[in-house]
């Protein structure tokens, strides 16, 4: 039988155990079948296999930066920009919920939405969560895509926008991109100037959560804010 007779029927059976029974797949053959959309014409088994190795987990998989799966043999273009579609799938399915102006019921739930956005990223990114006086989302937005290390964030700006949004209060989220979840210095100042700006103007500045790719921290929780 040919090579391609034989990678065709291989994967034609692991389509039949996935309608089947989609949970009884190896982690691999998920990935396998999630390669073969873009690799149509290639065996996906080693290349899902070697991310596997070297990324530890299907998370660890999706959750991996443009340059790193780039290093993978076998991970070209194509498949760079599949995953970054990947990425934005799964990062607005984690904001449906909230989009849909339910209300923000704790910080581990806001965290959450902002880990599946922001994971893997190599920049450090500021959102915001404003709300109403119910604690419904009125918009989830960026503010600030800066560098590895550092975000600036003018409190005037965000304020504004509250007014304009006519909102009651807000959110501040940003990432530690490869760090620990622990406020910096930079951190604590740029939220005692924001409290500050909040509260000339009577908003409710309800959290600073920063969030790594496996954890989180909020300022509120930390008697910080």
């Amino acid at each position: 039988m040919p090579d391609n007779q034989h990678q065709y029927g291989h994967r034609e059976r692991l389509r039949a155990r996935l309608t089947k029974s989609p949970s009884d797949l190896a982690d691999y053959e998920i990935l396998e079948l999630l390669l073969a959309q873009v690799l149509t014409r290639k065996d996906t088994k080693p290349l899902a296999k070697e991310l596997l190795e070297r990324f530890q987990s299907v998370k660890g998989v999706l959750d991996a930066k443009p340059a790193e799966l780039s290093g993978v043999e076998g991970f070209g273009p194509k498949l760079t920009a599949y995953w970054l579609l990947l990425r934005e799938l799964l990062a607005r399915y984690a904001e449906s919920p909230l989009r849909r102006r339910e209300v923000l019921a704790s910080p581990a739930r806001v965290a959450a939405m902002a880990r599946q956005r922001l994971a893997g990223n190599p920049l450090e990114e500021v959102w915001l969560a404003y709300v109403d006086g119910q604690n419904h989302l009125l918009a989830w937005e960026r503010y600030h895509k800066g560098s590895s290390d550092n975000s600036t964030i003018y409190p005037r700006d965000i304020v504004e926008r509250a007014i304009l949004l006519k909102a009651s209060g807000f959110i501040l989220v940003h990432n530690h991109p490869g760090g620990a979840s622990r406020p910096s210095g930079a951190d604590l100042q740029a939220t005692r100037q924001l409290r500050e700006a909040a509260q000339a103007l009577s908003l409710r500045f309800m959290d600073h959560i920063i969030v790594t790719d496996d954890a989180f921290c909020s300022l509120s929780d930390e008697g910080l804010l």
